[in-house]
């Protein structure tokens, strides 16, 4: 096997096979090749693409760079996976649901990325929660909670790790076929009885038309059910912010509003959507109408919020924190109202624009050195399709400054479109199995 090889077969349109992959991946995790190698095979991954053989090949071989995990455990290991959006707090919820429901999800999550918040910066703004455990611990906290939101171990798809970062300086992101490989060697590596995959589409999403999202849905499905996993996707929508709130702690308000019953909205439908697909996936329900029903009432009977809290003190967090969560999340200083400057209905709004807001308030990461503010964001936003009078707040603004909260306005207002009626927005557009 040569890296230049493999490099210049790909540049020619030749497919390198599964042994050759698997060389690579191992040479990625191993630093047997170079940077510049693996730029060069990112750029001739993205230009001339690969089969889905090679897809599932190549996505094996990272999942298999590292550590697989197994679990001998008394139900069904699941998980699930959203390809990013804003106001999306679902795992906060569903994992402890589902858990709730007598499977078991060791969920391997991430940062934020773009405009997009993470779930492991969610759970760092709870005061003590630590999402970095060791494989000992991680077991611990499934098996106690049923339940566990953690960062990946650098054992972990380690070829994985070092392709992302040379792709995201070299223009290699935005690949169906790597971005495939990048989300599934880590989920696969959690050893993974079923998954279910939340594809965004819209304003505030990565993939901003259907054609794009159902591409990326069917790559992601069809590699994992040939990976050995059983799995499908809900291509939802992402037109809006999925919960009112964006921000750290702001979000995790959100989910607890959903878990304690107080909320429910879009949030709480689609993780009831998510939850039935993946139960029936599982063979725990007889369809997935039935497992979402599961889902709600593991929500309404306080089961879910009471193995949330059982994960968070698990995960060092506070004790008591579902009964009192409002006293131990950060807020932030200074707050402003967003006001509407004319009569109308919300007929638009940029997700992405309102995302960025947050990055620029502190609430993300411009480089990966910066250090998230997990109290700034915005809450209160209106829906698609809310009638405003003049002067009445489109949401507020969470800032740590005052000239961090006036951009903040300005951004929010220039992102909220006022008009006569708004679309119907249908929250589930397509299922891709």
């Amino acid at each position: 096997m040569d890296a230049r090889a493999i490099i210049a077969g790909l540049r020619r349109g030749q497919e390198p096979g599964p042994e050759a992959l698997r060389w690579f991946a191992e040479g990625l995790a191993d630093q047997g090749v170079s940077d510049a190698q693996a730029g060069a095979f990112a750029m001739a991954v993205c230009l001339r693409g690969l089969s889905d053989a090679g897809r599932v090949a190549l996505t094996e071989a990272m999942r298999d760079s590292g550590q697989v995990l197994t679990w001998d455990l008394d139900a069904p290991v699941l998980d699930k996976h959203s390809t990013g959006g804003v106001g999306d707090c679902v795992s906060l919820v569903l994992a402890p649901a589902l858990a709730a429901c007598g499977v078991y999800v060791p969920m391997i999550s991430g940062r934020g990325l773009g405009h997009t918040g993470g779930t492991l910066d969610k759970m760092e703004a709870i005061p003590g929660c630590v999402t970095a455990l060791d494989e000992a611990r991680f077991r611990a906290v499934v098996a106690e909670a049923g339940c566990a939101i953690v960062s990946a171990s650098a054992a972990i798809a380690p070829a994985d790790k070092r392709l992302y970062a040379v792709r995201d300086v070299t223009g290699t992101v935005e690949s169906l076929d790597l971005i495939t490989a990048s989300i599934l060697s880590k989920k696969l590596a959690a050893g993974l009885g079923g998954l279910v995959l939340d594809v965004k589409v819209g304003s505030g999403a990565f993939m901003k038309s259907d054609a794009d999202a159902r591409a990326l849905a069917k790559a992601l499905v069809g590699t994992a059910k040939a990976a050995g996993c059983p799995t499908t996707a809900l291509i939802t929508d992402m037109d809006q912010p999925l919960a009112s709130a964006l921000g750290n702690a702001l979000e995790v308000d959100a989910a607890l509003q959903v878990l304690t019953g107080a909320a429910e909205g879009r949030l709480g439908a689609l993780c009831a959507a998510l939850g039935g697909e993946l139960l029936a996936n599982a063979g725990v329900v007889a369809d997935a109408t039935e497992g979402a029903a599961r889902i709600t009432a593991a929500i309404a009977d306080g089961g879910a919020a009471e193995r949330f809290g059982r994960m968070i003190y698990a995960m060092g967090g506070p004790v008591a924190f579902v009964e009192n969560w409002a006293r131990f999340l950060p807020e932030a200083p200074v707050i402003r109202e967003v006001e509407a400057p004319a009569d109308g209905t919300v007929t638009a709004i940029d997700g992405e624009v309102l995302g960025l807001a947050v990055v620029e308030l502190g609430g993300g990461r411009q480089v990966e050195s910066d250090v998230v503010n997990p109290a700034v964001g915005l809450s209160e936003v209106m829906a698609l399709g809310t009638e405003v009078r003049k002067g009445q707040p489109l949401a507020r603004v969470h800032a740590a400054r005052e000239h961090e909260a006036e951009a903040a306005v300005a951004a929010v207002r220039a992102a909220v479109t006022l008009g006569g009626a708004a679309p119907k927005a249908k929250l589930v557009r397509e299922r891709v199995a």
